[in-house]
């Protein structure tokens, strides 16, 4: 391969929550003396970026002004060339694309415009977490449509549930995932089809974040949201940003599309308000450096890496770990472990479960507050090297004396 995705970074001290942050509130437990921590909780990747980040980082911050600017034609460019090469998207142009510090403060300011305090938000379950605490902080009360698995264990929207929540909640606003975060779907043109057809019905606007839209393994393709029907472009606003992609979230930097004139205006004036929604000039020289030809070859580098830990994960849990259900991802680097049967089995409890990993420095994470009540997230974007230590230590440690 071009790029290194083998060699163990090593982020402690580094300002690194995935790995600094255990031990605290809401953070895995650190763990006993003896085992070091493998981060595989907080979404994002234990792997360099693409080398054209640090390289325009430092170019950039060696002139030494860094007062008032505008972005360039370049940032645009970056930003439509991207999408027309990854996505197949035709008809974008600059005036469709507004800054957004993250992509939950954009999902805030879309839901903001579109509804009232106290409105229901139909949302699928399980659920991203910050979704949850979006809704809760901001006066929106959700109402969950369960995804459902089919026969060959692949999540499915329930389309019938769907409607009946609509109509019975009047609900005029769905706030959706695609790439869904925790699950992996990366839904086909005709599911995307038949939800939004199930929206034009009953009037109901869609906000889609699509943040892990580029992460997708190979076999499958993201179809943005907006580009299955005319209708769709002109009632879906999406959420972009380059930070899930590149390991950029520390930079804050995302982006919106609208198509919608109107509700573009609108957004951008509610994302306005607090005057702290402001482009940030090392994120958007990162974003330049990222939507470069090399940061294609390095996604379609890293996807065939994910795509390696994610066959040796599934395929070790399934052959090792009977009780634990897991369906294999085909967008992201998260897995939702289904440990319901195996916990029964044996008595004990998903956190008595969860302490025993973090025991060993395998840094899992609850998912419990994805609303799987008897769940594992596990991130596997680390080296393989990494992921197979990780299966090692729970082998030994974890499920073989259960």
């Amino acid at each position: 391969m071009k790029y290194d995705f083998t060699s163990i970074l090593d982020r402690r001290g580094m300002d690194a929550i995935a790995v600094d942050g255990l031990g605290r509130e809401m953070a895995p437990g650190a763990p006993k003396p003896g085992f070091d921590p493998i981060p595989m909780w907080v979404a994002d990747m234990n792997f360099p970026t693409v080398p054209t980040v640090p390289q325009a980082l430092v170019a950039r911050a060696a002139h030494p002004a860094y007062g008032y600017f505008a972005p360039p034609e370049a940032y645009w460019d970056s930003i439509i060339r991207w999408h027309e090469t990854r996505n197949g998207v035709t008809g974008l142009t600059a005036q469709c694309i507004g800054y957004q510090n993250s992509v939950l403060g954009g999902v805030v300011s879309a839901l903001n415009v579109l509804c009232s305090k106290g409105d229901s938000i139909l949302i699928h379950s399980p659920t991203y977490v910050g979704f949850t605490s979006a809704l809760n902080n901001n006066g929106y009360n959700a109402v969950h449509s369960e995804l459902i698995r089919d026969e060959n264990g692949i999540w499915r929207m329930d389309y019938e549930d769907m409607e009946e929540k609509l109509a019975r909640h009047r609900i005029h606003t769905l706030l959706f995932c695609s790439p869904h975060n925790p699950c992996g779907r990366v839904w086909e043109r005709w599911e995307l089809e038949k939800m939004m057809a199930i929206c034009e019905q009953y009037d109901v606007y869609v906000v889609s974040d699509e943040i892990w839209s580029d992460l997708i393994l190979p076999g499958f393709r993201h179809i943005p949201t907006q580009m299955v029907s005319r209708d769709a472009r002109n009632r879906t606003i999406a959420m972009y940003a380059p930070s899930k992609t590149f390991n950029l979230a520390g930079l804050v930097g995302s982006y919106h599309i609208i198509y919608n004139q109107r509700l573009r205006d609108r957004v951008e004036k509610e994302g306005s308000l607090s005057h702290y929604n402001e482009r940030n000039l090392l994120s958007m020289h990162a974003l330049m450096a990222a939507y470069r030809h090399e940061g294609q070859e390095w996604v379609d580098e890293l996807m065939t890496v994910i795509a390696g830990n994610i066959d040796f994960a599934c395929g070790h849990i399934e052959k090792h770990y009977p009780g634990v259900k897991v369906s294999r991802p085909q967008g992201t680097y998260m897995l939702f472990l289904d440990c319901t049967d195996w916990c029964a089995a044996r008595g004990w409890s998903i956190d008595r479960l969860l302490r025993a990993g973090w025991d060993v420095g395998v840094a899992w994470q609850s998912g419990a507050m994805f609303r799987g009540p008897c769940h594992i997230r596990m991130n596997l974007a680390l080296p393989l090297s990494r992921v197979q230590e990780a299966f090692r230590r729970l082998d030994e440690y974890v499920f073989r004396i259960a």
